[in-house]
């Protein structure tokens, strides 16, 4: 009785959420097929959902999941135009699958319903989500996390479809990004990030948070080697990927550089800080006569007027008055910062501060971009999986511990590169294990998991495959060894689906005694 009810209430959520999506798009201005699209990401979403949550814990509810997406279709997106491959249309996206106009609320994408997600996922975000005062990683930072969101989004609907889960490495928009992502909702949680990069104002310094979560969880040495790692890998995404940031970047190293070579000369530095001041105080005078001379105001006006084009002229001596008293208070507060830099202390500081930014930077003097960048995404999965063991040994109950299983189960599975799985990667094997065998250990002392070998190697030997495997309830899950002349066996299944076999005698002479079970039965793997 109890699920004919549950399967009631999830047909009026899924009738309401429509409904609520109805009444935004009604609206729109967008044609059918948009409307369709947009019900059927809504559709697969819903449908796919169940198996998600299952297999990855600590994700967001699906209510919460569409409630996002609807809010931002409401109130970001005001035109979303589907262009067919080879039309004339798709000039307008050159080499790319879709074009998002934040400021225009515009998308133009192929119609492909994931795409359309993600640029939905990407309309939706402010481009910075950290603090000025956290230079260059403020943009680049911001960046890797909002794309590493805009790929969580779009997963449900990517690599589930309500029967199976299955990922296409070359369907995910970054590897890298997601991985990195994957990274950082685990250590510390879907609802910090959620909140995060949810956050339209700076008054909470979110990264200050992110900074103190990882070292209170992890403690101090964790959290430089983190933070380090994000960071310089944050950057090297942005150079790669991001045209826009790899311009802002280039120009921020020349720039710095030729700070820190001025400042090699205190005197000298002193000097041009002092012509700058007087610069700036000439001009802020000149901007009050003026202002307060209507002759010169007018003269002023016309100047400025004669040479720009219509859509940017200036239509008011009165609007111009407020332009040169906006750039009047800029000028003031550029004096009190080259003030500030004057004394001797916050001297020191500025210069600190330059050679940090001048360190980040100058990673990106690689000529081997792409393999620096995988060796920061190796270097980070050695020190993601050191702190995950921590989380690992505070475990203190059997339905967490399950929930640890699915989570760690999910992170072999991602993709490490194009080829290459999590778990695939020979340089991660040992951290990997020392995971695996601490799960597992964990495990039989709850009595959650059938114990197969007396001998530990062995019995990790054998169930670390529960990791590898893609049945979405581990649960449900059997094994069965087999002996095939002078080898052993052993295959995983469900109900519906059979994974290869795999071979378990590869660590020496195996004998029937080292086995808790006997061959040929069909054992079920969790109690």
């Amino acid at each position: 009785m109890q699920k004919k009810t549950d399967k009631f209430l999830d047909k009026i959520v899924k009738k309401d959420y429509n409904n609520e999506l109805e009444k935004v798009l009604e609206e729109k201005y967008f044609n059918e097929n948009v409307k369709n699209i947009l019900l059927n990401i809504l559709y697969k979403i819903e449908t796919a959902y169940k198996d998600y949550e299952k297999v990855k814990p600590n994700v967001p509810t699906k209510e919460e999941l569409i409630e996002t997406i609807i809010e931002g279709i409401k109130n970001n997106c005001d035109t979303i135009k589907i262009v067919k491959l080879n039309s004339k249309e798709s000039q307008l996206l050159g080499n790319r699958t879709f074009l998002v106009d934040k400021e225009k609320k515009r998308i133009v994408c192929y119609p492909i319903e994931r795409k359309v997600l993600y640029c939905l996922s990407k309309i939706n975000k402010n481009e910075q989500i950290i603090k000025d005062k956290h230079s260059i990683i403020n943009k680049t930072l911001s960046d890797l996390i909002n794309v590493g969101n805009n790929i969580d989004t779009v997963e449900p609907m990517r690599d589930f479809n309500g029967y199976s889960w299955t990922t296409i490495p070359r369907e995910i928009e970054s590897i890298y990004h997601n991985l990195a992502y994957q990274n950082m909702r685990i250590l510390v949680g879907y609802k910090f990030l959620d909140s995060w990069i949810k956050n339209n104002h700076f008054i909470i310094d979110y990264f200050e948070s992110f900074q103190n979560k990882l070292e209170k969880k992890y403690g101090k040495q964790e959290q430089e080697n983190l933070l380090e790692l994000f960071e310089k890998l944050s950057i090297l995404l942005a150079y790669r990927y991001n045209k826009k940031l790899n311009t802002w970047l280039q120009k921020e190293k020349k720039e710095t550089e030729a700070k820190l070579a001025k400042m090699q000369d205190n005197q000298k530095f002193i000097q041009e800080i002092t012509k700058e001041k007087q610069d700036l105080e000439k001009q802020i005078r000149k901007i009050d006569e003026t202002i307060n001379n209507k002759t010169d105001l007018q003269e002023e006006y016309e100047k400025r007027n004669e040479n720009l084009p219509l859509e940017e002229k200036i239509f008011s001596i009165r609007i111009l008055s407020k332009m040169m008293m906006e750039e009047r208070e800029q000028k003031i507060k550029r004096i009190e910062k080259l003030n500030i830099l004057l004394t001797p202390k916050k001297f020191v500081v500025y210069k600190e501060e330059l050679q940090r930014r001048e360190n980040y930077l100058k990673i990106l003097e690689t000529t081997q971009i792409d393999e620096e960048i995988e060796k920061y995404i190796l270097d980070l999965q050695k020190t993601f999986l050191q702190c995950y063991r921590k989380n690992i040994e505070k475990i203190d109950n059997k339905q967490e511990l399950m929930k640890y299983i699915y989570e760690f189960r999910y992170y072999c599975l991602l993709p490490f590169n194009q080829e290459k799985l999590v778990y695939q990667i020979e340089e991660l094997q040992s951290e990997i294990e020392k995971t695996q065998m601490l799960l597992i250990e964990k495990a039989n002392n709850y009595k959650l998991i059938e114990v197969f070998s007396r001998e530990n190697q062995l019995n990790l030997e054998i169930l670390k495959n529960i990791f590898y495997v893609r049945v979405i309830n581990l649960e449900d899950l059997y094994m069965k060894c087999t002996k095939e002349k002078e080898s052993y066996y052993i295959q995983l299944f469900d109900e519906n689906v059979f994974e290869e076999k795999i071979e378990i005698n590869n660590i020496g002479v195996l004998n029937k005694k080292d086995l808790a079970f006997k061959i040929n039965k069909k054992v079920k793997i969790f109690n």
